[in-house]
């Protein structure tokens, strides 16, 4: 057992006051607590700050997220911005909630949580607990450091282009890889203002001219081998072309050239 662990605490600015008090009131303990930059609920772009600070957490232990009834949809909407993408285990410091509420932040990610006050060394003993929890090692660890490595790729700064390489190579990726972008897009949609349903539309229309896409070029445009392959009836897949404008011609080898004889 580590004697001492370090947590990050990522306020919202609606909530500093109290957790600055919070925090002066506790002095050095085994549970070293490292303040971040709070998040500006006021900015839309803000529901993304647990996703962006993904890389950035992997060095503490934990992450504290103080939670009370008026940033409690801003904790809603940053953990399902997350999920798939962060691998440091979240903890609430929740003031006035009720247990609903607490079921909505479990569904969303939430590892964990204490109500206010707590002292540090009881914070201390919770996350060495849930550290321990086989849910943060083994194989799943691995796959969750790989999915968050992927997810990160394609949310750089050159996302958009990560995003047109996978479109066209769809066929070719792993599971994992196919997962990180499908993470990857909807954390870019859950900042967004469209409902779940449009954004849920947009990503499933990538997904269908993508692969369509690239069933038609990898069967140089035989419509019936690319709906075998795809194991769709070929009028389902005729369908999915008319719906996306998708045309085979282009994808058709072209006629080998023909030469006069010599006479």
């Amino acid at each position: 057992m580590r004697e001492f662990l370090d947590c990050a605490v990522l306020s919202t600015t609606c909530n500093e006051d109290w957790v600055d008090r919070w925090l002066q009131s506790h002095g050095a303990t085994r549970l070293q607590l490292h303040r971040l930059e709070a998040a500006d609920t006021r900015n839309p772009d803000s529901v993304a700050t647990l996703a962006v600070a993904s890389m950035r957490l992997k060095r503490f232990d934990a992450c504290l997220l103080p939670v009370a009834e008026h940033n409690l949809a801003w904790a809603r909407t940053a953990l399902s911005a997350a999920q798939g993408v962060l691998q440091t285990p979240v903890l609430a410091l929740v003031r006035n909630l009720k247990a609903a509420a607490l079921n909505d932040l479990y569904a969303l990610g939430l590892s964990d949580f204490i109500r206010d006050p707590v002292c540090p060394e009881e914070l201390r003993v919770r996350i060495q607990r849930m550290l321990g929890n086989r849910r943060y090692h083994g194989g799943l660890d691995m796959a969750s450091a790989a999915l968050g490595e992927s997810v990160a790729q394609y949310q750089g700064q050159h996302g958009s282009a990560n995003q047109d390489t996978i479109c066209a190579t769809i066929l070719d990726r792993s599971g994992i890889e196919l997962d990180a972008f499908a993470a990857a897009s909807a954390s870019r949609c859950a900042t967004s203002k469209e409902s779940f349903r449009t954004a849920k539309s947009k990503v499933i229309e990538r997904f269908e001219r993508a692969y369509i896409t690239a069933a038609l070029g990898r069967h140089s445009g035989n419509i019936a081998m690319a709906a075998r392959a795809a194991q769709k009836h070929r009028r389902a897949f005729w369908a999915l072309m008319r719906k996306h404008e998708i045309d085979a011609a282009p994808f058709r080898c072209e006629p080998a050239p023909t030469h006069p004889r010599d006479g």
